[in-house]
């Protein structure tokens, strides 16, 4: 296991300098978002790809890639369209997003790309949301299993699958067991009972992503390690029982506006603990 930082806390900084600062700091990887301001993939090329996997091998960082890019599709609404868009031809703008994202990673010599089922539209039928996510959901695999880059699905409160109930349907229906976990410790403060590491076990052979942050139980909240409930020492002691080997990855979007701090801190506080 080793620690990484999620960019979508850094959008205040250079990519480059995001970077070094991670290194500086004794991070091993970076969970890269491409975003407006880091690598967007409606303005970036393969050359600008190129130079940031140059960048990562110099500072020896690891490399996962996010897609939670708020408003990379659309200036007005966040994280639309989605896996769930009734609107096909929006759809597809999400599916080529996802395509990018795949090149992009294998440009990056990345390990996966990390995705979200999107909240459904305003009076959609929850079921026909569902049968979408599952139909669109294969063929991204398709294409992952023709990049070779693994694709990681994370459960993320507010959307469609929002709870580890919802996960456990959709891949009881997708029947896809080459479909890699993403799981946000914070999130699992927020939509289960009892502590995170308890249910860590049940998804331990297709984990392959872990999003730290802490959380107050109920609240859908991305804090700083210490200001929530979560016990990191045990939920580092489970994964490394189960033989967890990937990054750990802090995603403290909403401290941007102070991440060299935030991100130090936490670095302070979760590196003796692995």
């Amino acid at each position: 296991m080793y620690l990484a930082y999620n960019t979508n806390g850094m959008v205040h900084h250079r990519l480059d300098e995001a970077l070094q600062l991670l290194a500086d700091f004794g991070y091993r990887g970076v969970a890269l978002t491409p975003d407006v301001p880091h690598l967007d993939l409606l303005r970036t090329t393969e050359r600008d790809w190129e130079k940031v996997r140059a960048r990562l091998e110099r500072l020896r960082l690891k490399c996962v890639v996010e897609t939670g890019a708020r408003f990379a599709l659309d200036p007005r609404r966040r994280h639309w369209p989605n896996l769930l868009t009734r609107d096909a031809e929006a759809a597809e703008r999400r599916m080529d997003y996802y395509r990018r994202s795949l090149k992009l990673a294998k440009a990056l010599g990345a390990g996966a790309v990390s995705v979200w089922s999107g909240a459904p539209d305003a009076g959609d039928d929850p079921v026909a949301a569902f049968g979408r996510l599952v139909k669109r959901l294969r063929r991204l695999l398709d294409d992952a299993g023709k990049a070779g880059v693994e694709v990681c699905f994370e459960p993320e409160p507010g959307m469609l699958v929002d709870s580890l109930d919802r996960y456990r349907e959709l891949r009881r229906l997708l029947k896809r067991g080459e479909l890699g976990t993403t799981i946000d410790v914070g999130h699992l403060v927020v939509t289960e009972k009892g502590a995170p590491e308890g249910h860590l076990e049940e998804f331990a052979p297709t984990l392959r992503h872990v999003h730290v942050d802490d959380a107050r139980r109920g609240a859908h909240e991305h804090l700083c390690p210490g200001e929530g409930s979560v016990d990191f020492a045990a939920v580092f002691g489970e994964l490394r029982r189960l033989g967890y080997r990937g990054a750990l990855a802090l995603e403290l979007s909403r401290d941007s506006h102070r991440a060299a701090e935030a991100a130090a801190e936490a670095y302070r506080k979760l590196a003796p603990l692995i």
